[in-house]
């Protein structure tokens, strides 16, 4: 075993405030090339010129820590005309043909998050339906998160950057921890179900090294099904992928505000059941890395140059993987990306083998 160091300052828990690692060129290169770099008519930078913020309230009066924003008259009406455009950019491929009938009813604005967004309520002035879009900063991080979780989640990803702007489509669900609340014990929820989720979400995190999924960083998608319901969990922040220096805070189990769903698992799902969704899950996640081999090579090229986190993190992270593992090929790592690499290898190379021309290579 490789022995970590007893006073190491790395927390055991995640970082309250994530620096923000620039977009660099060899990524932005690859949004392009992607179709996920376009030109937008307002950038976050913009949202930031509004006037003054009210405390916005969730539907039983407490504080849902939001803040609605204001702007002066000017400010307002370009600001309208261009977060229309965006909605239309991000629904219809930029087709304008139809924002005459849609308007800004509302922007909302975090500042607790690491990417501090905006949420922008799009409304139809026909029939007042309404969605929701997010302007955030751009933040590297966060852009390989939602890449590697559209291209190896069950979930495909709608965003677009533009210079240091990313811009995400609203992810519905029940956000965790209010599913806990809700949900979880009601009568009418399959519990063996959702445990069964609960555990393919926590293989699926720990793979591609996905930190920070608390209960209210995930939300529950539920499915009516032949007979009853289907649950699926989905991740909406992406702001730790691949950033934090311990093990534990890649998978959801270790998180308390996870430990009812934890309960569930133990309760209700014994450890062969557990080790057959778990390869369930690694066998999914092969057949959708086989279908995207080429462009997945290329984000982890990317990834394996790039400068997304700190060298007393990646130091500690590689050797508590390679302790895990007891494989000390981690320890060759020099960056995150090189740790996601090696962590994808590790775990799914018994069934990459199963599938052609999906071996991930050293020298790749």
């Amino acid at each position: 075993m490789i022995s970590i160091n007893p006073e190491s300052n790395i927390p055991n828990k995640p970082s309250r405030k994530k620096p923000i690692f620039p977009i660099n060129e060899g990524l932005r290169k690859y949004l392009k090339n992607h179709g996920r770099e376009v030109n937008l008519p307002v950038h976050y930078e913009d949202l930031l010129r509004f006037t003054y913020s009210v405390p916005l309230k969730d539907k039983s009066g407490k504080d849902a820590y939001w803040e609605t924003v204001s702007y002066d008259m000017r400010e307002w009406e370009f600001l309208r005309d261009g977060l229309v455009k965006v909605y239309a950019i991000l629904k219809t491929e930029g087709d304008f043909s139809f924002v005459n009938q849609l308007d800004v009813a509302r922007i909302d604005f975090c500042v607790f998050g690491n990417s501090q967004p905006f949420r922008i309520r799009i409304v139809n002035r026909y029939n007042d339906n309404y969605d929701h879009y997010y302007i955030k900063r751009g933040d590297a991080n966060r852009v390989y998160g939602l890449e590697l979780e559209h291209l190896l989640s069950p979930n495909r990803i709608t965003f677009f950057s533009n210079y240091q702007t990313l811009i995400e489509e609203h992810i519905p669900g029940i956000p965790g921890d209010e599913f806990i609340k809700n949900y979880l014990y009601h009568p009418d929820t399959n519990q063996v179900r959702f445990a069964k989720e609960f555990v393919k979400f926590n293989e699926r995190c720990f793979m591609r090294l996905l930190g920070d999924l608390r209960s209210y960083n995930f939300v529950v998608d539920i499915t009516p099904d032949i007979e009853n319901v289907q649950y699926r969990i989905r991740a909406i922040d992406f702001d730790q992928q691949c950033y934090e220096g311990r093990k534990n805070l890649y998978l959801p189990q270790f998180f308390k505000e996870n430990y009812p769903f934890v309960e569930i698992v133990s309760k209700l799902l014994n450890k062969e059941s557990i080790e057959q969704y778990q390869a369930e899950e690694r066998t999914k996640v092969v057949f959708r890395l086989a279908s995207s081999r080429y462009r997945i090579k290329e984000l982890i090229d990317l990834m394996c140059q790039d400068n997304i986190s700190t060298p007393d993190k990646i130091e500690h992270l590689k050797i508590e993987l390679a302790n895990h593992f007891h494989q000390i090929g981690f320890l060759k790592a020099k960056t995150m990306g090189q740790i996601v690499k090696i962590q994808l290898k590790q775990i799914l190379l018994k069934k990459l083998k199963l599938v052609p021309k999906t071996k991930i290579h050293d020298g790749d």
